[in-house]
């Protein structure tokens, strides 16, 4: 069962739609006893970081979420600000992460360019994953974001993206995916991720 939890913070609904369109149903669900029976995780977010993390812990999901990950090996997909939240802590906000990846997360820098980062980009790979099967060598997914994931270990960085800088774009531990980018608006690329994410893990 694929469950998209439902925190307060997220696009759920545009996500669901995409699981669907690639031949899949899901739940999207605060209820905890359904979190526990996923086969697979989809942790979405748009806003805060602390706001995120709040929001985890007073519905009560942040031990069920480690049991779930950290211990039954649940492949788990963060996007945007649910990517974030699997780091250690944020430059947004005070709170401590759920801390899954040796990563922080921090706020983009530019007396140029415009932030929040918005709009498609291109992903560069770091190493290869099933999460990109089948799809052509330039990949180009949509961004919105004014903070980016640091990733303290090389081998966790999947991809990067320029913009500012060269930033970690998506990452993979184990059974742990996040992806900065919106796979639900990024058409064809989006689509083909989330059948990947479902197929092959």
């Amino acid at each position: 069962m694929i469950v998209v939890i439902d925190y307060g913070m997220g696009n759920l609904g545009s996500i669901a739609n995409m699981i669907k369109k690639v031949g899949y149903k899901c739940i999207i669900t605060s209820d905890l006893e359904e979190i526990k029976k996923a086969t697979k995780l989809i942790l979405p977010g748009v806003g805060s970081f602390d706001n995120g993390m709040k929001n985890l812990e007073k519905l009560g999901m942040i031990g069920v979420l480690n049991q779930k990950v950290l211990i039954e090996k649940t492949p788990i997909l963060g996007i945007c600000l649910g990517m974030q939240l699997m780091t250690k802590s944020s430059e947004e906000g005070n709170l401590v992460g759920l801390e899954w990846i040796d990563a922080q997360t921090k706020r983009f820098v530019s007396d140029t360019l415009k932030i929040p980062h918005m709009g498609w980009n291109i992903i560069k790979h770091q190493k290869e994953s099933k999460l990109f099967d089948e799809m052509e060598s330039e990949k180009r997914f949509y961004f919105v974001h004014s903070y980016f994931v640091s990733c303290n270990q090389e081998v966790d960085i999947l991809t990067y993206t320029n913009y500012i800088q060269d930033f970690v774009s998506s990452f993979q531990k184990e059974n742990i995916i996040g992806v900065q980018y919106h796979p639900e608006k990024s058409h064809k690329f989006g689509m083909n991720l989330i059948k990947n994410f479902v197929e092959n893990f």
